[in-house]
């Protein structure tokens, strides 16, 4: 030990008087080559002047400015806020997503920015958005190639005729509201530029959609997955989603078409890619990731990238479309292999990165577009009411009345109604498309968020009240049979 000790010692001895040396001896030939004045300035007694403080302290704002610091510095902020508020919301028998979507508006000019401007401007100036932006759609990608991946086409097999009829109608009435909503607000709040087509397509499909994987997570949390009602939610939820994001991507297309036969040449596209997807990539895509063969650790790590590659391009394709490139993403989680043990070992891995890492990138994104000082006067508080009202009339009520037109009971179609009214991030998502489109102004944009927060929020309560009534019939039922004996 003594003589390890003192090896040790002799060794750090000779290499710092080395290194000490060559300092000195490369110091000295620098300054003979340079005017007095010069050296005089690249002295080391001259860093330790007092004079030299407010340099160092400049050099440290510097720092903290540059790209990569203020992107670190908004990664800990968000996820800060997003883990907190989502811990607090869960307390409260909320999901935590409602808290993470929550905290996103929070950091933005809603109310960080409102209650402390110098903060948020030296935390969040605008230049460093693009940034976050474009982290935020990598998010979004994984997070819908995600959900491609669990939606779960057997749900549609089982009970294909109920949940066809409930989720086309829970679509098509919200919808028809959204379009005549569009008739009234266009003129006020249509985004510069967008024709009343677009604006009105574009409000049918953001009252239509439901938030599947919010909507999955409620029902494990409330301990009724497997019921007969959370299948059935599940399996509308899930055949309602396809067809939504279906005719989202249509919409887009549309938008971003510029005549009749771009349009039609874009939608020709659309098909074509979703045709090549499903009868050709999907028959072969087992053999192409190798899961026939036997896995070992290399082969898993392998099957991952070439899973995310394929993933990248599949988005890559429709964003060149004219879509976007989330809908890539999302066909390339449905056409993934149904093997159990594949898509958890994927689901597992893609989803912490997304769900935990990178999706609170994308509700803070969300939350600095989310102005709600532009509802400033009480006739945009009243519309954006109204809004919340025919959102909830539209998707809640539709699900409820076909639901018992096909047989289901008042309370579990009540159920299933609140359910379906659950629209939480996947609206966002939507959102954010039809803002980048210049499809909806600012405010208009402010108050769907606000309309997705308060649709999402009445879920559990909602679903609460059906549960008490459905319990309270069935005591009413019993005391009846006992009082008739």
């Amino acid at each position: 030990m003594k003589r390890t000790i003192l090896i040790y010692s002799v060794l750090l001895f000779i290499g710092g008087l080395a290194i000490y040396i060559a300092l000195g001896w490369g110091g000295h030939s620098a300054r003979s080559a340079l005017s007095d004045s010069s050296s005089a300035a690249i002295t080391l007694g001259a860093s330790n002047s007092p004079a030299a403080s407010p340099s160092i302290w400049s050099a440290l704002r510097e720092n903290i400015e540059t790209p990569l610091s203020r992107l670190l510095l908004q990664f800990i902020a968000i996820l800060t806020a997003a883990r907190t508020l989502g811990a607090i919301f869960r307390r409260i028998g909320q999901p935590a997503v409602m808290g993470e979507l929550t905290a996103g508006i929070l950091l933005g000019p809603s109310l960080l920015g409102w209650l402390w401007p110098k903060a948020f401007n030296f935390i969040f100036p605008t230049d460093s958005l693009r940034n976050l932006q474009l982290l935020s759609q990598i998010g979004v990608c994984l997070f819908m190639f995600v959900i491609g991946m669990e939606l779960e086409v057997s749900h549609l097999r089982h009970k294909a005729r109920t949940a066809i009829v409930v989720s086309h109608a829970s679509i098509v009435f919200p919808y028809l509201l959204g379009v005549l909503m569009a008739v009234f607000l266009y003129k006020d709040y249509g985004g510069a530029g967008s024709s009343f087509t677009a604006f009105a397509l574009f409000m049918g499909i953001a009252l239509s959609l439901t938030a599947f994987p919010v909507l999955v997570r409620i029902l494990e949390e409330r301990g009724i997955a497997k019921t007969f009602i959370g299948s059935m939610a599940i399996t509308c939820a899930a055949a309602g989603d396809a067809t939504a994001w279906a005719i989202l991507a249509c919409v887009v297309a549309i938008v971003r078409a510029t005549g009749v036969g771009a349009t039609a040449f874009n939608l020709g596209l659309v098909v074509l890619f979703v045709a090549v997807m499903l009868w050709v990539v999907r028959p072969r895509l087992p053999d192409w990731l190798g899961l026939n063969r036997r896995n070992n650790e290399t082969s898993t790590r392998n099957v991952i990238a070439v899973v995310l590659i394929f993933m990248t391009a599949s988005a890559l394709v429709t964003e060149a479309i004219g879509i976007h490139a989330l809908f890539g993403a999302f066909l390339a989680g449905v056409v993934m292999p149904r093997k159990k043990e594949f898509l958890e070992h994927v689901v597992i891995r893609l989803e912490n990165v997304s769900r935990l890492f990178l999706l609170p990138l994308f509700f803070a994104f969300s939350g600095l577009r989310t102005h709600v000082g532009l509802l400033s006067d009480p006739t945009s508080w009243l519309v954006c009411l109204a809004i919340i009202c025919i959102a909830t009339v539209g998707k809640g009520g539709g699900t409820l009345v076909s639901a018992r037109l096909m047989g289901l009971k008042w309370s579990d179609a009540f159920a299933l109604g609140a359910l379906m009214n659950t629209r939480g991030l996947v609206e966002l998502v939507a959102l954010n498309i039809g803002y980048d489109l210049g499809i909806l102004s600012p405010s208009i944009f402010a108050m769907m968020v606000l309309m997705a927060l308060v649709t999402t929020f009445l879920a559990v309560p909602l679903l609460s009240l059906a549960e008490h009534a459905k319990r309270r019939t069935v005591i009413a039922v019993d005391a009846g049979a006992v009082s008739s004996v």
